[in-house]
């Protein structure tokens, strides 16, 4: 009967309502700023608690009213230089300069604490992807399902039973990551099983963490050393020592060389709680108070302007470059409220949105 209805309205002229259609008239409106639609769409998708109190947070304007507080800071510097600007054959006082650079160095410390809650929130939106990587049979796919609670990848004691790459959605603390399993990284005469190997090869390259899981009864053997040197040196790394509960050892950490040993047994389940502590050490997170939900635009809009403040620092007799660097830093911060953003970029951004929201 409803499909009946709509069908009618259509005829007689009416239209589907397109996808972030009313949220984008808010926001053309001046209803809502960019940061909190956004924040409508980020509310909707968050696939944990934290994730949506911390959209909820953005979407109540607590994001917007810290970029604001930064933006009027940045007005308010510029002001005082461009008044240098426009008397330079006044000599400067030394209470001028002191106020320049108390405010500039105020701002770039308010900056860099607004970058961090801004990073710790698009952790919660977009996760962090985390691969594990071993040798045949080390237990892969024995800790991926042991993480996530359910039969997602199959065990067997034959090597190479996982020839794909595996993904699993779980959330530790309210942090979402996206387990990676990955078919193991040995020579194989097996085309379908060598296909396996390169497309893990291929998902090492845009993992935020790598779990290198070895086996406890062989330590680090030359095959897993060989393993560990053609790992990106970028990306952060755990070293799994699986299977303890054949040897009846118990679960452990250890600190060597600069490296984390985590001893436990994907098998009986021992050792997984300092796994998930120290995971969340690996990709960054840290509970912080007030975390809002940031997109990568709203990072790199805060890098770009905390970017332009340091440049801003290192041209402070040259005022004409001090004040270009400053207009720079909050066009980059009045971005991230659609102050400057380009009608491409809306589409864009109101196209992901459920239909009609």
């Amino acid at each position: 009967m409803l499909h009946l209805v709509l069908q009618r309205c259509l005829e007689l002229g009416a239209r589907l309502a397109r996808p972030g259609e009313f949220t984008q008239r808010a926001f053309l409106n001046d209803k809502l700023d960019l940061a909190q639609a956004e924040s409508v769409a980020d509310l909707i998708d968050a696939t944990t608690s934290q994730a949506a109190r911390s959209a909820m947070r953005s979407l109540q304007g607590e994001f917007s009213s810290t970029i604001h507080h930064l933006v009027n800071g940045l007005i308010q510097l510029r002001i005082l230089v461009e008044a240098m600007l426009d008397f330079p054959e006044e000599e400067l006082e030394a209470p001028d300069i002191s106020s320049r650079n108390a405010q500039l160095n105020e701002l770039r410390n308010e900056l860099e604490k607004t970058l961090g809650l801004a990073q710790q929130g698009s952790l919660l939106r977009e996760g962090a992807h985390i691969v594990l990587v071993g040798q045949p049979n080390v237990g892969k796919s024995s800790l991926l399902n042991r993480l996530s609670g359910e039969e997602v990848a199959l065990v067997s004691d034959i090597p190479g039973t996982t020839r794909d790459v595996i993904r699993q959605a779980i959330q530790i603390g309210g942090v979402p990551l996206h387990i990676v399993d990955t078919a193991g990284l040995r020579e194989s005469g097996d085309v379908v099983e060598q296909m396996g190997v390169a497309r893990t090869r291929n998902t090492l390259q845009t993992a935020d963490a790598i779990l290198i899981l070895l086996d406890t009864c062989y330590g680090i053997s030359a095959e897993d050393q060989k393993i560990l040197d053609e790992l990106p040196p970028s990306i952060p790394r755990l070293h799994i020592i699986n299977k303890i509960d054949l040897l009846a050892q118990a679960p452990c950490l250890e600190e060597r060389d600069g490296e984390c040993y985590i001893y436990l047994s994907a098998k009986t389940g021992e050792g997984l709680d300092l796994l998930r502590n120290r995971l969340l050490l690996l990709v960054g997170w840290h509970q912080d108070a007030g975390v809002f939900m940031a997109r990568e635009r709203h990072v790199r809009a805060l890098l770009a302007a905390h970017a332009h403040l340091q440049r801003a620092m290192g041209v402070l007799s040259q005022t004409e470059l001090f004040a270009e660097e400053l207009r720079l830093a909050q066009e980059d911060l009045s971005s991230i409220m659609g102050e400057f953003t380009a009608d491409d970029l809306l589409g864009e951004i109101f196209s992901h949105f459920c239909i009609g929201k």
